[in-house]
Formats: structure tokens, sequence, C-alpha cells
């Protein structure tokens, strides 16, 4: 572990921390890490950010220290070494923002520990299960009347014969995302048959081992039809929220993460995310994802998201900075109840490119519509006037990005 100040790549955008001022710690310092990074820079809040991999956040003008681990995925070393920088830097009392669900789990999990050198924003545990596993997130959602797509849950391959009479296509998805999407860079697979739903659910079962495979019906449509939830819960009410419909994603068919994203008002979304959120008591930021379903025209939970998401840069540009809510509170500061206006668009140009590429192989977008939503567009995920390093960066790095996580 080193240093920002003895690396001589990003000695450049160190940034003297006051004494007596509390920053921040960004775990994960992707596109994601980075809109947390200037949230905070931005209002003078000193930012440490902490990756195990090569981090386009460190060169952010708003990074203070930047702090290179060789593991954040196992939950013991990832705390031990948060410990061992917050000690070696002084960073004591600073605020954690995880930025990955396997992050949320060890805050979660080790919180104790944790809270003895800083504040953590993440619940306990008995809050994050129902987050952290889909097999809970779906009970809770038909406990409280929340629509959710036909799951199935089979032990082995010999009980798809059960799911026969269904007809195909089907989702095969993991209960527990992070035991399956680093080992296959997917959040799902499609299966178009029966034969091919056996020849995957014995592949995925090879990954995460049995019980953890779900089947779910396949909603039609792509990004267009995702929507999520977005807030700073506390108390039983959202202080700040915000509602965004996913009009692209990467990949097409089941998006890792969100392209082209805007906000909008969709009133029904809010009422199932409170009822949900009020029901575990719920503290910090979350986001909530649904898909609409043609077939039935309700809109269907999908994934629950203890954490940021990949575009909470739209936030600030929306009125609603959820990032900077969740510090303020952190720290005692006063909150103003807001609402992120509806009509702001949020892309990453990276990813929504290929994104772009494919809808229109597809029929699915138009080279006018594309282009009209580049000049809708009010914040690129990356890219930014006053902090442009960044986004040279990632340029760089595409050939790294494509092999290391498929974009």
């Amino acid at each position: 572990m080193s240093n920002v100040l003895d690396d001589p790549i990003a000695a450049s955008v160190a940034r003297d921390v006051p004494n007596a001022t509390v920053g921040a710690i960004v775990v994960g310092g992707d596109y994601q890490g980075l809109g947390i990074v200037r949230s905070l820079g931005r209002r003078g809040i000193p930012v440490c950010v902490v990756d195990d991999q090569f981090s386009i956040s460190r060169f952010s003008k708003y990074c203070t220290y930047f702090e290179k681990l060789r593991d954040l995925q196992s939950e013991r070393k990832v705390v031990d070494s948060l410990l061992e920088v917050g000690a070696r830097l002084g960073l004591s009392g600073w605020v954690l923002y995880p930025t990955r669900e396997e992050l949320v789990a060890a805050f979660s999990r080790f919180r104790t520990q944790l809270s003895s050198s800083f504040r953590v924003p993440t619940p306990e545990w008995n809050t994050v299960q129902w987050a952290w596993d889909k097999r809970n997130t779906y009970q809770l959602a038909r406990n409280l009347g929340i629509p959710t797509p036909n799951t199935y849950y089979p032990e082995n391959i010999d009980e798809l014969a059960e799911l026969d009479p269904l007809t195909p296509p089907f989702a095969v998805k993991p209960a527990i995302k992070e035991h399956f999407i680093y080992a296959t860079k997917a959040k799902a697979w499609r299966a178009n048959s029966h034969s091919e739903l056996r020849a995957l659910f014995q592949k995925a079962s090879e990954i995460v081992g049995p019980g953890e495979i779900m089947i779910q019906d396949l909603i039609p449509g792509g990004g267009s039809q995702q929507f999520s939830y977005c807030a700073f819960f506390r108390n039983g009410e959202a202080v700040g929220k915000l509602i965004a419909c996913r009009r692209r994603q990467h990949p097409f068919q089941f998006g890792k993460a969100s392209t082209y994203v805007e906000t909008i008002d969709l009133p029904i979304l809010e009422e199932y995310s409170e009822r949900l959120l009020q029901a575990i008591d719920y503290y910090g930021l979350v986001e909530i994802e649904y898909k609409l379903d043609p077939r039935d025209h309700q809109y269907k939970l999908l994934d629950f998201n203890a954490r940021t998401w990949g575009y909470n840069s739209i936030g600030a540009r929306a009125g609603v900075d959820l990032n900077y809510m969740l510090y303020a509170d952190q720290v005692g500061q006063p909150i103003t109840r807001c609402r992120g206006q509806s009509g702001v668009a949020w892309m990453r140009l990276l990813t929504d490119v290929p994104a772009v590429l494919m809808a229109s192989l597809a029929g699915d977008v138009s080279v006018k519509s594309y282009l009209q939503s580049l000049l809708d567009c009010n914040v690129e995920a990356v890219f930014s006037r006053d902090d442009p390093l960044p986004g040279v960066v990632e340029l760089l790095l595409v050939p790294y990005l494509a092999v290391k996580r498929g974009f």
C-alpha cells in the first residue's frame, strides 16, 4: 500500500487536509466512486479513495489520498486494511462509502470493529441481509405486496422438470450476485429453451453451488423498461429521493450497468420502495430497481442495492445530492428534505456507444433519437470540465477495462 503523496503518477492530485476536517473514504474508485469524490470534493471535503484496481478516481483533483489494496473481495482483509490505512493517515471519524455489494456485506458484518475508527453508515446485518440475498429480497417484497417476477429455486437439475409446463425464455441468475458476476462478468444468463435452461443451470451450479441459482420469468424488453428509486433514507422516510429510467444499458439484455439514464416522476415506485425500506428500518443510500412488465403492466422489483449506484452523479444536477446528504447527516449537519427534478439526463459515453450499436442492430434506437439524447444529456459519468484528468485516463484504459471487466 502506498500513500498518494509517494506516487509520482498521482501526486499532482493530492490536497492538504485540514486537521479538524472530517473527510470521507470511498472504497472502490471506478466512475461510481468518482461521482462520490466529486460530490464531496466540490464542497471542500477531503476524500480518500481505496481500490484494488487501476482507479480513475485517483486522478481526480478532488482526491486527497489514494490507497491501492490487494483485495477488496475478502471481508476480513478489507476491514483490516481499512483500519490500518485509517490509523496511518489519521482518518479517524471519516465516513465510509462502499461502492460494491461485497463491501456492503463486509462493512455490515464488521460494523462494530469499523465503528471504533470510522463513521459507518452501512446498516447492521439484520437489515442488509434483505438486500444481499435476492431470496430474502423477493420474500420480503411478496410479504409486503410488492410485485416481483415469478421466481423458482430448484435445488438440483432434476427439479427443473417442474418448470417444463412453463414457456421460455427464462433468466438464470444468482441469489447473491457477487458469487457469480466476477466469474462470468454477467448478472444473468438467458435460456431460450428448456434444454438450454438445463445446460445453463448446470454451468451456473458449478460456479456458485446448489441452492443459490434462481430461475426467473424473463420480463420482455430492455433497459427502457427499467426504473430505479434512489434515496437517502432515514427514520422511516426519504429525506432526499429521485426516480430514474434506465433508457439504455450495457449489455443490452441483462445490463450490468446503466449507460443512459433520465430522471422522471413515478409515484408508484416511491410507494413500493418506501414500504420496503420502512419494513426493515433502513438507513443510508439505496437504489431499488424495477422493470415494467408489458404483459400485466406491473412494475416488478428486480434488485435492492444497499449502496451507491453507477449514475449517482445525476443527483447533484437534479437538485438532490444524495452523496452529500449522507455525509452531512453523519457529521451532524442539517439537511433539507428534497426531491430530484425530472428531465435530467446522465450518460456514460464509454459504454453507451456499444449499447447503442447493439440496440441499433435490434432496431430499438434510431440515429436521430440517439443524437437528440446526446444533446439532452446534462451529466457525463467521467468527463467534466472542472476535473478533466479522469476522463483522459479512462480513454487510455479502454483495453484494460475490456479485459478486466468486459466494461
